[in-house]
């Protein structure tokens, strides 16, 4: 997931995806619209993208855009805080975009929305990261290009911890204690976002356990993440928790402001932070929960999709082979000029100077050792199910096994609606 614009949470992009099911308009868009140089073909195209937080983004995707030369293609460069509403909503007009970026997601895909790529990918798909090509795969088909990985971890200020005697926590509790030293009277220990939702998944791998089995049965419900929602709640109440920053966890400035002292974030907003911190910053893993415990690292990430049902299916997927296969050059500015991001083509990725070394080298280690990537079969309403336990159990201090009762019925729901 790229930083995004400061009233943006990714989290709400899986809500939204139920847009699908229902008739709207589509709503007005920022930005001019970026269109290409002119080809002369008569081809028309319009791709979707959502307002990166980074200075440059804007400039260079549209720069991109006029260089193709087979179809004049429009960018809608989305800045209000409903990019998601917006491109589920367009999709269902004759205004809807011919190339889109979003994350897999299944329904996308049983509801023939997004066109079957394999035939594009296939020349370079060994180039790829495996486990991006598999989180865009469903029965053997490829869905989606992968444009950046971008590994969730967490940041922390050295001195800070130097100076309460702090080490580097390598499991929850160690984190909950940590926590609880760092803390003062200006700045908290510890900022996990502003409503948790970004530790989901974290928290479930971390416990040793999956979000959904290879059979894409529930595999959360575990006595591991059970405990860990318990420890959750205690970190809630305790007072050591940055609750109400400005700006949630996807932007740096919670750490780089000093009002925390730890920060879950991604390594997007990297160079954001060693601009205003230089070299008081080191990162580590979302620790291990529980005695059968791992580290882990939410790979996010954005790809891009071709709408199935638009009229210009082919010039479409001739574009995004163009850029987001065949113009390495444009792959490696994209993911390491405007904030830190991991190329998913492997070639790229290895030649990327600026991830060889220093803080940008550690990320890309913990990416490579602890990294976890999207399940396309997890889908918006589950996200929602589980926003729901960490409302309910850690936010309000219900039990955490009621919690998960509820969220096993609300998936299991949506399992057999998707897989019978």
């Amino acid at each position: 997931m790229s930083a995004l614009s400061s009233n943006w949470d990714r989290r709400s992009i899986f809500r939204a995806a139920a847009g699908l099911g229902a008739a709207g308009t589509l709503a007005a868009c920022g930005g001019n619209n970026g269109r290409g140089g002119g080809s002369g073909s008569g081809k028309q195209l319009t791709q979707y993208f959502h307002a990166y937080g980074e200075a440059g983004v804007e400039q260079a995707v549209k720069r991109y855009a006029k260089a193709y030369t087979k179809a004049d293609v429009s960018t809608q460069w989305i800045t209000s805080n409903d990019y998601e509403s917006k491109l589920f909503t367009a999709l269902l007009t004759k205004q809807a975009p011919d190339v889109f970026e979003f994350h897999p997601q299944i329904q996308l895909v049983k509801s023939g929305q997004v066109a079957d790529l394999t035939d594009i990918i296939a020349p370079v798909k060994d180039d790829f990261n495996a486990a991006d090509i598999k989180s865009h795969t469903f029965d053997g088909k490829t869905y989606g290009i992968r444009m950046i990985d971008d590994p969730q971890f967490f940041f922390y200020r050295k001195s800070m911890l130097e100076k309460a005697n702090v080490s580097v926590p390598t499991t929850l509790d160690e984190l909950i204690e940590a926590a609880d030293k760092l803390t003062t009277s200006k700045v908290k220990g510890l900022f996990l976002g502003n409503d948790l939702h970004a530790i989901e998944l974290p928290l479930i791998w971390s416990a040793g356990a999956e979000p959904l089995t290879e059979k894409n049965e529930i595999g959360y419900h575990t006595d591991a993440v059970v405990g860990g929602l318990r420890r959750l709640r205690k970190l809630f109440t305790s007072g050591n928790l940055l609750l109400d920053a400005p700006t949630d966890f996807w932007d740096p400035s919670a750490i780089s402001q000093g009002l925390c002292a730890i920060q879950f974030c991604g390594m997007w907003a990297m160079p954001a932070m060693q601009q205003a911190l230089g070299d008081d910053l080191g990162v580590f893993a979302f620790p291990k929960v529980g005695s059968s415990g791992r580290p882990s690292v939410y790979n996010g990430g954005w790809s891009m999709f071709v709408n199935a049902k638009g009229s210009n299916v082919d010039a479409a997927k001739e574009y995004v082979k163009w850029l987001w296969l065949d113009q390495k050059k444009y792959q490696e500015d994209f993911g390491t000029s405007y904030g830190f991001h991991i190329p998913p083509r492997t070639s790229i990725a290895s030649q990327a100077e600026k991830l060889k070394s220093g803080l940008p080298a550690e990320g890309v280690k913990l990416f490579n050792t602890y990294g976890h990537f999207d399940n396309i079969s997890w889908t918006q309403a589950m996200f929602s199910a589980w926003d729901g336990v960490i409302s309910d159990s850690v936010r309000k201090g219900g039990d955490p096994e009621a919690a998960l009762d509820a969220c096993d019925k609300k998936i299991n729901r949506e399992l057999k609606k998707l897989f019978g």
